[in-house]
């Protein structure tokens, strides 16, 4: 039987590098994402010289659940490994019902038809250290939930309920959450792209809250290897931490890039209002990662920043025409 996996959410930064991480490992990939697939600047697989491997098809959750569950009966891939959620924390409060349609009751109604397939040998989740509001010191994967926002409680409920359809259903799930991640590839909303471009195209970009919270950064790259060990190897039913060791501030790592491309920080950056609900710290132990499954970092911050910036360069033509802001999705 060849090695067949679907990827739901892959035209997510995080999901589109796990594609690829696939191909190159000589995987049967299927895609899906509620849009079509963006320019292929978003996309790294795109290049893989295995790329005849991957089949794309677009799928709503929300509205066309039953072509999916159609195309897994067909397909029966041994791994489901899903990124796909409705994202961004700020926005979740102008429209807290909409992250409930789409990270729960959506969710819920596929996992309750995949708990049924005998062919599924494992279900990764990849959900959110949000769920955990703000952590004061580098927690455990067995730390309480205590979401502070609509986006955190609405992935929250999601994995509660997962986890009682393991405990109940002996459903294959497995957890991964990761640290902030970042890297080539990913879109220009995010802090890290956002400051490339604020440099690159000498405008002004906000710092909220004057960037104080900190935060665990990670390479994309590297939380790509994590989840294809934890596909692999991970015991069902329990959580894996993907992250550094190292903690920095928002604002240290703007610095960080403005550095890089020798330009004035203070001339560029506007400081703004914090937003709602926002912790200062998520701080994930990753030493079970480590440990049960000989995981470790390949990427140094420096050089995940130095490779963001070549590729914010090479694509600027492309990238210049798209929004800086995000656009929420109905």
């Amino acid at each position: 039987m060849s090695k067949k996996v679907l990827v739901i959410g892959s035209n997510s930064f995080s999901g589109s590098h796990f594609v690829n991480n696939l191909l190159s490992k000589g995987f049967t990939v299927h895609g899906t994402s509620r849009s079509k697939e963006p320019n292929k600047v978003y996309l790294p697989y795109k290049g893989n010289e295995n790329s005849e491997k991957f089949n794309y098809f677009k799928c709503d959750l929300n509205k066309n659940l039953d072509n999916l569950i159609n195309f897994i009966k067909k397909e029966k891939p041994q791994y489901i490994v899903n990124y796909s959620a409705q994202g961004m924390v700020a926005q979740s409060w102008d429209s807290p019902l909409d992250w409930f349609k789409t990270n729960v009751v959506s969710q819920i109604e596929l996992q309750d038809q995949l708990r049924k397939f005998k062919f599924l040998k494992k279900y990764i989740h990849f959900t959110t250290p949000e769920v955990y509001g703000n952590t004061d010191r580098w927690i455990k994967e067995n730390v309480f939930f205590a979401p502070n926002t609509p986006y955190a409680t609405s992935r929250a409920s999601c994995d509660l309920n997962l986890l009682s359809f393991f405990r109940n259903y002996d459903f294959p799930v497995i957890f991964t959450r990761a640290a902030n991640v970042f890297g080539p590839g990913q879109q220009l909303y995010r802090i890290i792209p956002r400051a490339v471009m604020s440099c690159l195209l000498n405008i002004k970009m906000d710092l909220h809250g004057g960037g104080l919270s900190e935060r665990s950064f990670i390479d994309v790259r590297d939380t790509a290897e994590a989840t294809y060990k934890i596909m692999i190897d991970g015991k069902t039913g329990d959580t894996y931490h993907i992250s550094t060791r190292k903690k920095i501030s928002i604002k240290d790592i703007v610095l960080r890039v403005f550095n890089h491309m020798e330009k004035d920080f203070d001339k560029l950056v506007r400081i703004s209002g914090d937003r709602l609900g926002k912790d200062q710290a998520y701080l994930l132990n990753s030493n079970k990662i480590r440990k049960e499954l000989n995981w470790s970092e390949n990427y140094k911050m420096n050089q995940t920043i130095k490779d963001t910036i070549i590729w914010a360069k090479q694509n600027i033509e492309i990238l210049k025409k798209m929004p800086l802001q995000y656009i929420h999705k109905k």
